[in-house]
């Protein structure tokens, strides 16, 4: 019992004596390291804007990001009393080898293929990436599920980052029967695209003869929209196709099956060891 209240005895001279250097110190050291966090992620924004490679944005900020952290730990371990000579020359040794370090095995340390917030489907996972840390990527699943997948599982797997470019196509694939006008469908369908104002003029949208499959024409509808309207403006495409083609009178292929039955096999000039009836199918 004496001995610990003759450990906080000390503790409260040395507070007496040093207090105001520790809360000085302790001060500098908060709002400096909230400074270093807030320069580093503007001039993030900044350069993003001038340079296009995503590597020397992040040497360039985060060796800044180490040099000012290295201001800030100087000056508060100058606030409670540390010798400036020595500590700065140890603490510059330290900036530099970590800089150096960072430029020459950052391009060889393997970061994951996005970032938080995007549409990301890795394995059998599709979701929006809401967290990463060193082991572990939090996704959420469009039907409300929250995984923790483990970094190096994604490392090791195909990733689609379905918002890292700033547009996507969009294909709008219909058939159409063989007796149908084929120019007419072409250019209705190329017309809804292009009445669509988030569909971007350039590439303009394009309809294509895909296929002559057994069941109709295939045609396709070629079309790019901004990344974030890229679903809603899908469906709805999909959907004004139907309504479009229905008001214009233009027949949809379907899939279908042909059955040909002879009742007399010698009037149909067949050999009575065949079948007496014939099956013929069209399928996708």
């Amino acid at each position: 019992m004496n001995e610990q209240v003759s450990k906080l005895q000390e503790l409260g001279k040395l507070m007496q004596n040093h207090g105001l250097e520790l809360i000085i110190a302790l001060s500098v050291l908060v709002v400096g390291l909230f400074i270093t966090k807030w320069t580093v992620r503007n001039l993030k924004i900044l350069l993003a804007k001038i340079i296009k490679n995503a590597a020397t944005i992040s040497i360039i900020s985060n060796s800044l990001g180490i040099i000012l952290l290295a201001i800030v730990l100087i000056t508060a371990a100058m606030e409670i009393g540390a010798k400036p000579g020595p500590l700065i020359a140890f603490i510059m040794i330290v900036v530099l080898c970590a800089i150096g370090v960072m430029v020459i095995f950052r391009p060889l340390i393997p970061t994951l293929p996005f970032k938080v917030g995007n549409t990301v489907k890795t394995g059998d996972l599709l979701g929006k990436i809401e967290a990463t840390t060193l082991l572990n990527t939090r996704l959420k699943t469009f039907d409300g599920k929250t995984f923790f997948v483990p970094n190096r599982k994604i490392l090791d797997d195909v990733v689609i980052n379905y918002q890292l470019t700033k547009t996507r196509r969009i294909n709008v694939d219909v058939s159409i029967r063989y007796d149908q006008d084929l120019a007419k469908a072409k250019q209705v369908l190329e017309a809804i695209m292009t009445a669509d104002p988030r569909v971007l003029t350039k590439p303009a949208p394009q309809v294509y003869v895909l296929k002559l499959a057994s069941h109709g024409v295939e045609i396709g509808g070629r079309c790019w929209v901004n990344n974030a309207k890229y679903w809603v403006a899908k469906c709805e495409l999909l959907e004004k196709t139907k309504f479009r083609f229905d008001s214009e009178k233009i027949k949809f292929a379907y899939p279908q099956l042909d059955v040909h039955h002879y009742k007399d096999e010698e009037s149909a000039g067949l050999d009575t060891k065949e079948l007496p009836w014939e099956i013929q199918e069209d399928q996708v």
